[in-house]
This record gives C-alpha cells, structure tokens and sequence, in this order.
C-alpha cells in the first residue's frame, strides 16, 4: 500500500528550520499563544513534524511536544538532534489518537499539500483533538491574484512544477482548505496569510476548533 501521506521518500539532510519557518512561525506562536492563554506546558501534537526542528522550538518556548512523521531520514535526523524529544515514524495511515491520545492542539505546518488523501488526514486530525482543541494547519496559499501573477511573471511551471519528488500534489485556497475542514467536523475557522501582503502570501494559517 502506497503512504497516503505521500512523504515517506522526502529526505532530510540535517536538523536546519525550512526557510518557510521564517514567515510561518511568528503567526503560529502567535496563535498557540492565545490558545494557551498564559498556561504553561500546552501539549502539541505535531503531525509531519520532519526533521524535527519546529518541535524543538515549540519545546524550548515551554511547550509538550509529540511528533510524527513519515519520513525516517526525517526522524533520524530528528532523534540525533533533539534527543529529548518524542519523535516517531507515523502517518494518517494508522489510528493516532488510539496510540498518542488527545491534544489540545493539532498542529501540521505544510503538509497537507503532499498528502494524496486529505479527507482521511483531516479526520486523524480532528480525532488527535480533545473536545474544543485547536488544529493550527498550514499550506502554500492559492488564489486568484496570486494565480494570475504567476501567469504574468512566467513562473507557473516553476511553482506547480511536478518535478519535485514527493512534492506538492495538492493546492489549497481559502475555499477548499475550508471546505475540508468543515465536512471533517471542524467549525470556528480563521485564516491568517503569510509572508508577502495578503492577495500573493506565501501561505496560509488555518485555525479551526474541534466542537466541545
């Protein structure tokens, strides 16, 4: 059977943050933040949480890390580095929440856009919350005006490139990300853009609740 997740073969050089992390984690600390509500020791469940570096952020800002991802160079990479962490080879293949339990927050930063069946993966997810917890969930964002920029600049190939081994394989905007979100359950849902202004971010922050 082939990993729905579509990212077991994604390879991981070293324990280094992705240049996404720039733009992406100010608004993620941002959200946990108001999540936490000044409480130490949220617990986080990061789904796809490759090499492991934004777990061991998240740790070091006082944080409960568990992280799965499918990928084994990833979690090598992971386990070498940040030996304190908890960090397993896993995907929205298998039960989640029957082997790691409920969180308070779900947090999956640029994933959903490799995974080949995102309905399941939005259900995992909504099963890893605990009752009126948080799935924080990033992807490259997609709409009409940046669409069309990338048509005017020439760079439609180089950004929906099928090229990319284990790359990208689906494209969210607004709409369908939240589309998704709510068929998996999920109701309360905001979105914030990042990096870049707003009609050509860079990506997308979803924040959704899980109904208490």
């Amino acid at each position: 059977m082939c990993n729905r997740m579509n990212i077991s073969g994604y390879r991981y050089e070293g324990a280094e943050c992705s240049h996404t992390y720039a733009y992406l984690l100010p608004t993620v600390f941002e959200v946990l933040a108001r999540i936490a509500k000044g409480e130490s020791g949220l617990r986080v469940f990061d789904l796809g949480c490759g090499n492991g570096s934004i777990a061991d952020a998240l740790a070091q800002a006082g944080y409960q890390v568990v992280g799965v991802d499918p990928s084994e160079t990833g979690i090598a990479q992971g386990r070498r580095n940040f030996p304190h962490l908890a960090l397993e080879v896993g995907s929205t293949e298998i039960d989640l929440a029957a082997k790691y339990g409920r969180f308070p927050v779900a947090l999956s930063l640029e994933v959903v856009e490799h995974v080949f069946a995102p309905r399941e993966y939005a259900r995992r997810v909504f099963d890893l919350l605990e009752s009126g917890g948080y799935a924080v969930i990033s992807t490259p964002y997609h709409g009409y005006v940046k669409n069309l920029a990338l048509v005017v600049s020439g760079k439609m190939d180089a950004h929906f490139t099928p090229l990319w081994d284990y790359g990208h394989i689906k494209f969210w905007s607004v709409k369908t990300l939240g589309q998704l979100l709510r068929e998996a359950g999920f109701t309360d849902i905001k979105f914030h853009r990042v990096g870049r202004f707003a009609p050509i971010a860079k990506s997308m922050i979803a924040v959704a609740r899980k109904p208490l």
